[in-house]
């Protein structure tokens, strides 16, 4: 295993690379943040309408960013595979992330919908095979420090925005500034992309590393036999664990995201105060998130994926519980927000983990994609809910709805018998970031 031994993850282009996930994350960002602002507060749209709108982007994703990443699998140009979809859906974006606020300013609904709908179809058409670019141009022994290094660099675009938005002040709900940046940056981004990744020279150099070179795969792994195929089914009480643990997922990504999604809303339009303070708050959340991946995989280590989770969770209900009492979002907040993010970090590295588990090595794509479907429909169904409860009742159920999702997903994954094998800690602590978005 030699060739394993010394194979180090080209830093540069791995970063380079990741300019295409951070652009998309930093539109992201500004999507859950700003548009419910202005689909409330600009059009006087109803807020339970304004959340069934902000689902829009899961539905679609549900179906196009499979559609997208095969379709970018039988490609073939002189720039590449991945490069003509992340090339033309960043232009997209970017020309209609600008006709947004020229819509929202001038109060033309229809213009503005038209836009939000080809901004998310434009979007849903290059983030797969944005994400595919990083193991193409990437030995497999190494592709997790460059998962980790695409997730940092996700990570630090939300941030960007917030910081951004903490800064940039604005005035009647006009957004305008914040659109322009964030549509500049993510042409800035992807041209850098293009002009210093030779998408196909890359490529090809990994296709000989990974397929030519019998070192880095044991070839009796990939030989399927009649054995394998039938241990593809997993066993009843696997089976029962496996239903168990997603929908502990799915519940925790239903209070979580609401509260992510609907935050702003609760702080600009429940407590009248400014957006940069929102802006703040999700920020510290965001980047003790990060800071918790490398101490929990440790924590996780001796302790086990399942206690580690239930853990967290019991902190998540006890920060929402007291979110509620808050009347004076003052800089205690930061330190309760700070706790949000440990317990978002901890359960976003363990859950997905936790799922592939069960899988055997044939079938880690089949439970990738469960965990995925269970993820985005949590986020579909959120925000309309959610927002349907603001309007029966106010913008004050916010964080007892996310308690009660959390304490429900709690039970579930009492239930979990499976997939809560120890880790071996990784060699180099950056594998620690290794997460899926």
């Amino acid at each position: 295993m030699g060739g394993i031994k010394y194979m180090k993850l080209n830093y540069k282009r791995t970063f380079l690379v990741g300019l295409a996930f951070l652009s998309i994350s930093m539109f992201w960002q500004m999507y859950d943040f700003v548009i419910p602002l202005i689909l409330i507060n600009k059009f006087n749209i109803r807020v339970d309408i304004a959340n069934a709108i902000m689902a829009i982007d899961n539905v679609l994703g549900l179906f196009m960013l499979p559609l997208f990443g095969v379709l970018s699998d039988k490609v073939s140009t002189k720039i590449g595979r991945r490069m003509p979809f992340i090339l033309g859906g960043t232009a997209v974006a970017a020309i209609f992330t600008v006709i947004l606020p020229v819509a929202a300013k001038s109060g033309n609904l229809l213009l503005f919908m038209i836009a939000l709908g080809l901004v998310l179809i434009a979007m849903a058409t290059y983030r797969s095979p944005a994400v595919a670019l990083m193991p193409d141009v990437t030995a497999k022994p190494i592709r997790s420090q460059g998962n980790a290094v695409i997730n940092l660099m996700g990570t630090l675009g939300g941030t960007i925005f917030l910081a951004m938005k903490m800064i940039i002040k604005t005035e009647n709900h006009d957004y305008s500034t914040i659109f322009y940046i964030v549509a500049g940056l993510m042409v800035a981004c992807v041209l850098v992309l293009f002009l210093t990744v030779n998408e196909n020279k890359y490529r090809k150099e990994m296709e000989d590393i990974n397929y030519g070179d019998e070192l880095i795969e044991d070839p009796e792994k990939l030989i399927e036999t009649d054995e394998s195929k039938k241990s593809d089914k997993l066993p009843k009480d696997v089976m029962k664990s496996m239903l168990f643990l997603l929908a502990s997922i799915f519940l925790w990504v239903f209070g979580y995201n609401a509260v992510t999604t609907a935050f702003s809303q609760y702080v600009v339009n429940f407590f009248e105060l400014p957006e940069s303070l929102a802006a703040g708050f999700l920020m510290v959340a965001t980047l003790t998130s990060v800071a918790t991946f490398i101490p929990v995989a440790y924590l996780t280590s001796r302790i086990g994926r399942k206690k580690t989770i239930l853990g967290a969770l019991t902190l998540g209900m006890i920060l929402f519980a007291i979110a509620f009492f808050i009347k004076d979002f003052s800089f205690f907040a930061n330190f309760l927000f700070g706790g949000v993010g440990i317990v978002a970090g901890t359960i976003t590295v363990n859950t997905l983990p936790m799922v592939l588990e069960m899988s055997k090595g044939a079938t880690i794509g089949k439970f990738t994609g469960y965990y995925y479907t269970t993820t985005m429909s949590s986020q579909i169904f959120t925000p309309v809910i959610v927002g349907r409860l603001f309007y029966l009742i106010g913008y004050q159920v916010l964080f007892p709805y996310a308690v009660v999702c959390l304490a429900l997903s709690f039970i579930a994954m009492l239930f979990v018998k499976h997939g809560d094998s120890r880790p071996i800690m990784k060699e180099k602590k950056l594998e620690a970031y290794d997460v899926e978005d």
